[in-house]
């Protein structure tokens, strides 16, 4: 069974398991290999994620490493695989309306939003025109029914998240998303004026990560964890939805560690205003 490229993440995390499974039973991946009938190279290839176990797969690892309490939550792993994908192309056939409807039954059942992104403002945090900004490129790029205008709207609608007093919302943003076009000088500014009235908004937790913070944890996918419950990631063809709790452990160790990178206060205004000024020099 070939590896999906859209289940890259998820195969690799189970692989990973499977790793810890044979360390724990001390067996090396030879030995592995040879008391389930295989060729070493496919204990290699699962471990790293580059090909996916079939449920035989799983049942015999897990009893070749007396673990067989592990086979059922396993194998469930790999049929969860393919339905972790949300295929854009399909999401998205009718426009972006119904893709914004989706986030907002989310935020919905959610208390604890907490989100970064790398390169742009989150939808959440943005205007009206920057929001339409990104929407015409979803729009551009992916070849879908125009539909810009109604996915705004949406969008604005999704952001009645925030009169939810017993919701709170941590976003965390890379210095970059300051600077990325979207739109004119005139769109970014008001967008930058935006962030700056979130910053001050209660239930709101506004950071950034400036360019020049240590490299302590990957940084170059956006995602957001809702709860402690799931985490979306987006791809260029697919979101990605993550439910089994090692796999929210992992992006909830990623937020923790890009907090600790991230300025607050006084510090992010600062930042959020010489974006600012860039875009209203003359």
């Amino acid at each position: 069974m070939n590896q999906p490229l859209l289940g890259q993440q998820a195969v690799q995390a189970l692989g990973i398991r499977l790793r810890d499974l044979r360390r724990d039973a001390g067996l090396t991946g030879r030995q592995l290999a040879a008391a389930c009938g295989w060729v070493p190279s496919k204990v290699s290839k699962l471990e790293l994620g580059k090909q996916v176990p079939t449920e035989d797969d799983i049942r015999e690892w897990c009893l070749a490493c007396r673990f067989p309490s592990e086979i059922a939550d396993l194998i469930m792993a790999v049929r969860s695989i393919d339905a972790q994908y949300m295929d854009w192309r399909r999401s998205l056939r009718t426009g972006t309306r119904r893709r914004q409807r989706a986030n907002i039954d989310a935020y919905e059942k959610t208390t604890l939003i907490r989100a970064w992104e790398p390169t742009v403002i989150p939808g959440l945090l943005q205007t009206a025109a920057y929001a339409r900004g990104i929407l015409t490129t979803v729009v551009n790029f992916h070849g879908i029914p125009d539909d810009v205008e109604e996915g705004v709207q949406a969008r604005m609608e999704a952001q009645r998240v925030f009169d939810r007093p017993q919701r709170r919302i941590l976003f965390l943003l890379g210095e970059g998303a300051l600077h990325t076009a979207v739109g004119d000088r005139a769109t970014m500014a008001e967008q930058l004026r935006r962030l700056l009235q979130a910053g001050r908004a209660p239930r709101i937790s506004l950071g950034i990560v400036p360019l020049a913070a240590p490299y302590t944890v990957p940084r170059n996918n956006a995602f957001t964890i809702y709860d402690s419950r799931m985490v979306t990631v987006a791809t260029y063809t697919a979101e990605l939805t993550l439910q089994q709790r090692h796999e929210v452990a992992i992006y909830e160790r990623a937020f923790d560690r890009l907090l600790a990178l991230a300025v607050h206060g006084e510090a992010a205004r600062d930042l959020i205003e010489r974006a600012l000024a860039d875009q209203e020099e003359i």
